[in-house]
Formats: C-alpha cells, structure tokens, sequence
C-alpha cells in the first residue's frame, strides 16, 4: 500500500462549467449552518448554538482552505481545479462570500438572538448599560481580570508582539504628556482563563473585552487613552510532516510548535476602527486590504457557547434525546441486572447500530470492555482517529494490556487539530505495554475499526466493529454515524490483514467485501456505478444513491454523469462539499441533489447500488474526495444482511423526504430550502427509535 496508489481511470476533459468550486460549496455549506440560526422556528438557544458553530466553522476554513488559497497566490500560480477558477479570482470571490455572511450574522445576533435572550432573561449587555451596577463591574475586574493582564507595549525596542492564533486583543492607542508621543500597546483579551461572558448579575453578561476597555487606565496610568479597538487573527494551521521522520511523535510535536507561528491568513476588526490604528496592525502583520475583514457584529462569537451551556432555560432548547440502547444489545431477562452479551448478539446476528439514536455506551464501549473481561478474548486491535479525553476505549486498551492480552492501538498522529491528544494516548498506551502504531507514511489512517480475537473450541473468532465516524462518545451524541457490528469470517480476515498491514509490511491486494483505500476504493465504486448504467441500458432496474459529507472525487463526478445520460436515476445526499452540478440538461438531469443539516450532524456515508437483481450497499469512513481515495487508509464494508439493508435505505429515504432541515441544489448552484415542515428525518428517527425500545419493553423481550 502506497499513497500513490490508483491512478484515476483515464477521462476526457469536460466543460468546467460542469463542477462547482470545492471552497466556495464548502461556504454555501456554512450558509445553510446560518439559515439555521436564522430560522425563528426553532428554539432560541439553538439558532444562538448554530451562529457560533458557524464561527467556529469558518476559523477552520481560513486556517486550512483558505491559507492553501494564499500560497498559490504567494507562489504565483496559475493551479485551478476542475472548475477552472485561478486562486486570484477564487480569493476575490470567497472574500465577497465571507463579508456577506458576516453581515447577515451580525444582523441575526444584533436584531433578533440578542434582544430575544434578554427577554428570555439571558442578557449579554453593554458595559455601560443602566442594568449594570458600576461598581460590581469595577469590583470584577480588579479582583478576577486586572490580575491576568499583561499590556504590551510597542514601539522603539518593543516590536509588535505575537499574536496567537484565534486570540482576541485591544489595540490601544496612547498619548504620553511626558514625551508629548502617540504610542501604541496589545491587551490581550484572556478568554482562556476568564469567561467571555462575565457574569455581574444573575443571568446578566457583558463581555469581557468591554470591561477591559473601560479600565485602560488602569492598565496605562499616566497615559492619555486616545482611542482603542479589538482586533482578532487567523494563522495558517496547516502543516505536513515528512515521510522521512525518524520519530513520528517528536515531528509531529515539532509542527504543533511551529503551528502556533503560521503566516497570518486573516485579519478580523471591530467597524469603526481608527484608520491609522488599522494601517499600523496591517503592516505590524503584513497584510493586504483584501485579507481584513470589518464586523459590525460581535468578534468571535464562538464564544457564544458559553451561553447556549447555562444551565437551566430549558425551554429555549431542543427537547433532550437520550440515545437508547439497540434492541440486539439490551440484556436478556438473566442479564438484567448487568450489561448485555454484546458478543453473544453478534454471533447470532449482524447489528447496525445508528448513532445518536442508539447508545455508544451500549454498544461500541461494553463491545470493548466485555473484550477486556472476557478471559477466552486473546487481542484487541483499535484505530484512533479523534476520540475524547475522557474516552472508555482508549483506558479499557491499557486495562487488556496491563492483563496480558494483545492490546494493538492505531493511533492517527496526524489528525488535525487533535494531534496532542492522539500523542498523550500513544504515551500512555506505550506505557502499559501495548503495541502502538502511527499507519504507512504518507497516508492518514481514517478507517473506523474494532477486531477483537477470541478463543472459541479449536478456533479463533473474528468479532468486528466499523464505523462511519470517530470513537467519540461525545460525538456520539451529536453526530449521525452507522456502526456495523460483525463476525463475518471474510469481513473478519480481510480487517485483520488491514491491521497486519498497518503495523507490519504488507501490501494488501484487492478484497473480496471490503473496500480499502488507497488501492482498491475508487476503481471498485466506479465499477458499480458502471455496473448500474450498463444494467440501465439492458431495460433492467437500476438506481445509484449516495450519502456522504462531500463530493470532490473528479473521477466519480464524470461516472455519475455518465450513469445520468444513460438514464440512471442518481440521488445524492449530500451535508458539505459538492463539485457536482446537478440539472444540467444532457449532463445530470437525472441527479438530485439534497442536503441535511439540522439537529444531528450528517456524518454517515452510505453507498447503494442497485444494478437488475443486485443490490449492492456499502457503509464506512469515506467520502469520494481525492484525499480520501488517494492519501488515506479508508475502508468501506458491505451490509449485506437484509434487515440491515432496509434500514440503510429507509434512513436514506427519509433524509431525501426530508422538508424541514434540507436544501436542494440547481443547476445554477444555487441550494434552495425547502419549507414543507412536514418530515424530519431526525425527528422520525427519534420516533422510530424510542417507539421500538418501548414496544420491546412492554413485550418484556431482549429485542427492545
């Protein structure tokens, strides 16, 4: 296995009009996130939830899309995708983008989310607002603020200080009587040690940048406060470790250092701000007009969090789900006082577990910790992706290797953004003796894998978990994910040679059931996308549907136009990213194109193929990107059971029913919502599931 693997089958170049923009989908994407926040339907702390996701959203893209954009255009290069858009003209137009979506942010919050939570008794107040008890507000920031501020000065011997990434600061601007001198000086605003939000009356907030503000003096005795503004920067977060790294941990400890000094990719600032304090900073920071941006708004109202987790206000919220325990996995009338025999249900028969609305506790984690208990199980083999601090799966590896078993941890030190977790987990996993491996170089590992080995009679048994999404409990609970759990003895072997391959030598040919990138994932989808137009054109039944996170895959995009102009019937759900352009007469009048974004967020990639008698449905961690099928170790399974099948394509069938949290997307781009509000597909799941665990229950049987 190599990160070179497949080539892409050879194409013809199509008309670039025929793909959309990889960036500028991802901010359509980020649009329907703030119609979310717009929307007066729902609960008020939710849209409140939805603008600072859509912050945080958005910190991210500059970090890593937006700082790639740059360094073509540093480099002075022509490179465009297969749309054709040079990085000049790209920038131009993801700016426009960017400033329009923060103007219509900072409408929502200013007009309708803030003074709807004062109403509600949440309020977020000006310093200077009559509510606010003068005194209280000086007591705070002498006794909690003043001592975790340090001024910096600027000027001669005192150049521009550092900025961290994502901080937010006043610049201030001073005049010294003594020296009859303007000079200038950074307050960092701490939000990592004291709350954006600063509490000075109960359920009363102002924010912290504005007490700051108020007491410049205090900070600056002496000092003449000419004028002060905030400012806030983002750095470019992305960074490649070498192939020829001795020691994978310390080069990738290494980049996490030189992170911190990535080029400033953005410039955030307060509207209104002193024109010569604005000259100053962009060029303290060496930038163009073009990479500053104004707000009128709140600055970083990620922070706005804080805010959606007070507690109590119930009613502002969505009604709490508690995921439930799959009905395959509730304890027999013996078990009732313990957890169920995850591994017995297994060996009856395949689970799909749907997450949220089923237990991760209940499935995934008592998977694991019955392996750990359980004297007959030899190894247990994990990959790590992302998972939580406080995380059952990672401790239960060290409890199988502190009590002899083969404890084997794939631990994806390149996963972005959770590159220090993933190393302190290595540690202490390496500690305890387990075998702690970092995949092929070159490659990400991505797949969502469990195998546990146990001695059964004269044989071992492959017992099997994959997953479309990351072993995070938390998540868990937020993210839409299948998990697939298995002892199919093709399945088992074919995982075990991938976790061989990982920590050993191999190169792993093509499988019989499951899919691996980077070799054999791409040419085997297209074959059945092909296999599907060709049964199409015989007169028999075909139908393609898909869901994923995104589609940027040149190579598939060309088939599933190929399968549209034969006729083929293509539905795509779609929450992110997609390059395809749906509609387009003699091209893709036969796609269709949908995307869910609501109370869950789509994470589940599913792959149905339906080509005459065949039925083809595949389930795992891959979406059809370049990176995915020729830079990362993916893996795609296929749910062949019956009963499974129907519940893949019904969960299918209602995120294409779906008119309450779903968008359309024309052939001119454009992604319309629709209003209907008659189906929801998160709704009807919830539905679903709590109607089954109640059925089973007064049925007193196992299978509630």
């Amino acid at each position: 296995m190599s990160a070179s693997a497949h080539p892409h089958p050879a194409r013809e170049r199509l008309d670039p009009s025929l793909y959309l923009n990889r960036e500028l989908s991802w901010l359509d994407f980020n649009e329907r996130v703030l119609e979310l926040a717009e929307d007066t339907r729902l609960p008020l702390l939710e849209r409140a939830k939805f603008l600072a996701i859509h912050t945080a959203n958005l910190d991210e893209f500059f970090m890593i899309r937006v700082a790639g954009v740059q360094e073509h255009i540093a480099a002075r290069t022509m490179h465009s995708g297969a749309d054709g858009i040079p990085p000049t003209k790209l920038m131009g137009r993801i700016a426009a983008k960017v400033r329009e979506q923060d103007a219509r942010h900072a409408r929502v919050f200013a007009e309708e989310i803030r003074p709807a939570l004062g109403a509600h008794g949440l309020a977020i107040v000006d310093v200077d607002d009559p509510r606010v008890d003068p005194d209280v507000v000086a007591t705070r920031f002498r006794e909690q603020i003043f001592p975790v501020l340090t001024p910096l000065a600027i000027g001669h011997g005192r150049p521009f200080p550092y900025i961290s990434n994502l901080s937010l600061s006043l610049i201030v601007h001073l005049h010294d009587p003594e020296l009859d001198a303007d000079v200038y000086a950074r307050v960092k605003v701490p939000k990592e040690v004291v709350e954006r939000f600063v509490a000075v009356d109960v359920d009363v907030f102002i924010p912290l940048e504005q007490i700051i503000a108020r007491h410049l003096d205090a900070l600056f005795p002496g000092m003449a406060v000419i004028a002060h503004s905030l400012f806030r920067v983002t750095r470019d977060a992305d960074f490649e470790i070498s192939d020829e790294a001795d020691d994978l941990v310390s080069a990738v400890e290494n980049e996490l250092r030189r992170r911190r000094f990535g080029e400033v990719i953005r410039l955030e600032v307060a509207a209104g701000i002193e024109p010569e304090m604005l000259g100053q900073l962009m060029e303290w920071l060496d930038l163009h007009a073009n990479q500053v941006y104004e707000t009128t708004g709140l600055l970083d109202p990620s922070d706005l969090f804080g805010i959606v987790g007070v507690e109590g206000h119930d009613e502002l919220r969505h009604a709490p789900w508690t995921p439930l325990t799959h009905p395959a996995f509730r304890p027999h009338a013996e078990e009732a006082d313990g957890p169920a025999d995850v591994l017995a249900a297994m060996r009856n028969a395949d689970v799909l577990v749907h997450y949220p609305y089923h237990s991760f506790a209940t499935s995934v984690e008592q998977f694991v910790t019955q392996a750990v208990d359980d004297p007959n199980v030899l190894a247990i083999k994990m990959t790590v992706y992302r998972t939580s601090d406080d995380s059952a799966l990672v401790p239960a590896l060290i409890a199988a290797a502190e009590r002899g078993k083969q404890a084997v941890c794939m631990v994806e030190l390149k996963a972005r953004f959770d590159e220090r977790r993933n190393i302190r987990w290595s540690r202490k996993l390496e500690e305890v003796g387990a075998h702690v491996v970092h995949g092929i170089p070159g490659l990400k590992t991505h797949a969502k894998l469990i195998l546990v080995v146990r001695r059964e009679r004269d044989r071992v048994r492959h017992y099997v978990m994959i997953g479309t999404g990351n072993f995070h409990a938390k998540n868990a609970k937020l993210y839409e994910d299948f998990g697939l759990f298995t002892t199919d003895p093709e399945i088992g072997a074919e995982v075990a040679g991938l976790f061989n391959a990982l920590t050993g030598y191999a190169h792993p040919s093509r499988q019989h059931k499951v899919l691996v990138a980077p070799d054999a994932m791409r040419v085997p989808l297209l074959e059945c996308i092909e296999q599907a137009t060709a049964a199409h054109r015989a007169g028999e039944p075909a139908l393609i549907r898909m869901k994923m996170n995104s589609l940027v895959d040149r190579a598939c995009i060309d088939a599933l136009y190929r399968a549209s102009q034969a006729g083929v019937t293509v539905e795509l759900n779609l929450r992110g990213i997609c390059c395809l352009r749906p509609g387009v007469p003699g091209v893709s009048e036969n796609i269709h194109v949908v995307s869910v974004v609501g109370r869950f967020l789509e994470h589940s990639r599913i792959f149905s193929f339906r080509a005459g008698v065949t039925h083809t449905v595949y389930i795992g961690s891959a979406d059809l990107m370049p990176r995915n099928l020729d830079r990362r170790v993916e893996l795609l399974t296929p749910v062949e059971a019956a009963p499974l099948v129907a519940d893949l394509e019904d969960t299918l069938d209602r995120c294409f029913a779906d008119d309450t949290d779903s968008w359309e997307l024309d052939a001119d781009g454009h992604w319309e919502r629709r209003h209907g509000c008659t189906r929801s597909v998160h709704r009807e799941l919830m539905e679903r599931t709590a109607a089954q665990a109640s059925a089973g229950a007064a049925l007193g049987s196992p299978a509630a």
